[in-house]
Parts: structure tokens; C-alpha cells; sequence
């Protein structure tokens, strides 16, 4: 564990709606709003942002390096509001060829993407925590083979980077099982039990989980 004494950033793991619903004023999403709105006050403001999506896989892991990324708006069926939003955060093309070098010497295959904009995992969410858009972001994606192992070395890599004022942000639910979830009422039965595994896991510091 990070000594708190030298740890100046801070990772979150938060949820992000349906879509930009949570920037249209959708009834359903007023406890989420109010969450992320919130959220900012519990912590120091970042000097820099790190989002991993759960919008974004590529073959390896790769980073957004664009200075000045577009918005992707990366779904569809919705209002025409919803393709007028505008998140004009800055990218931060020196940080991520810190994290793709970060990576790389941990022996984890990675590379940069200077064409890449910003998906919903990213805007949606920063419009409710930072609205000025005057923090520098950017975006490393998942591996899409998924593999759990990959991922935690690719965490333990970047640790390293919460001795600065860096804000490590995991975007997205536990799930995205749509069918299940609207065919239960708003409840995704099947996933439920993995959930409360994961938070127990992640919060109960008399939990010891074995590493290979």
C-alpha cells in the first residue's frame, strides 16, 4: 500500500449513467448527479486527470495524446441536445507518453493515439465533477481481451504517478449486462453477487485476496 504520507493523488471508481442521460436532466439519474457533484469536495483538486473508460478497448493498451481532443459521442437514440454537448478539457500529450512509458517498462505493450477524442465515460461524468473544463485529461483504454491479471499490472504500473497530484479515474458500473438489467426492473440478478464480492473486496481491509 501507498504511504499516505507521500500520496498526493487520488483514484476513484465511479459510475457514469445511461449514456448522457445525467446531463439531460433524467429524473433517474438526480442521485447520480448529485454523487459526482459532490464527489469533487472529498478531494484535492487534481493537477492532471487519468480516465480509464469502460467505452474504450483496443488490441493493446493505448493513451489519447491528442492536446486537444474532440468529444465522441458514442451513442445513439437520444435527443439532439445530447450531440451538442461540449467538455473542451485540454489533453495532456506529456503525461500520456509517462503513462505508455510507465507500461512499457512493466513489459505491458502499449502505444499512443494522437486522433482519439474523449467517449461519454470521460465527458459525462467531468462535466458534473469539474465544469470549467481547465483540467488537462486523458484517456488509456482497456485491453480487450479483458484479462484481470492485465489490468492489475497495468494499476501497479501506474501507481507510481499518485505521488503526484494526478486523479486516476475508473469510469464506468461493475456490469453492463443491458438485457438483464431492463428485463429485471433495473436489477441485474445475474451480476449482483459478483458486485457485493468486488466491494467487499475492495473495502474490507481484513480481506486478503491471494496473487498469483
Amino acid at each position: 500500500m501507498q504511504d499516505t504520507l507521500t500520496q498526493q493523488g487520488t483514484v476513484l471508481f465511479i459510475p457514469h449513467g445511461g449514456g448522457p442521460m445525467p446531463l439531460l436532466g433524467d429524473k433517474s439519474h438526480e442521485e447520480l448527479v448529485t454523487f459526482l457533484q459532490n464527489s469533487k469536495s472529498l478531494i484535492k483538486k487534481p493537477t492532471a486527470i487519468l480516465m480509464i473508460s469502460a467505452h474504450w478497448e483496443e488490441k493493446v493498451a493505448t493513451v489519447t495524446s491528442n492536446p486537444a481532443p474532440d468529444l465522441i459521442y458514442d451513442y445513439f437514440g437520444f435527443p439532439e441536445p445530447a450531440y451538442q454537448i461540449k467538455y473542451p478539457a485540454p489533453g495532456d500529450p506529456e503525461l500520456a507518453n509517462r503513462v505508455v512509458a510507465l507500461l512499457q517498462a512493466q513489459g505491458i505493450e502499449a502505444g499512443l493515439d494522437p486522433q482519439r477524442g474523449f467517449d461519454h465515460g470521460m465527458y459525462v461524468p467531468l462535466k458534473l465533477m469539474y465544469p470549467e473544463a481547465d483540467i488537462p485529461c486523458v484517456q488509456l483504454s482497456l485491453v480487450d481481451h479483458l484479462d484481470a491479471q492485465t489490468h492489475i499490472d497495468m494499476g501497479k504500473a501506474l501507481d507510481v504517478l499518485l505521488k503526484e497530484n494526478i486523479l486516476i479515474v475508473g469510469s464506468g458500473f461493475t456490469f453492463h449486462n443491458m438485457k438483464e438489467f431492463r428485463g429485471n426492473k433495473g436489477r441485474d440478478v445475474k451480476n449482483e453477487a459478483f458486485e457485493a464480492w468486488l466491494i467487499d473486496t475492495g473495502t474490507n481491509q481484513s480481506t486478503t485476496v491471494e496473487q498469483k
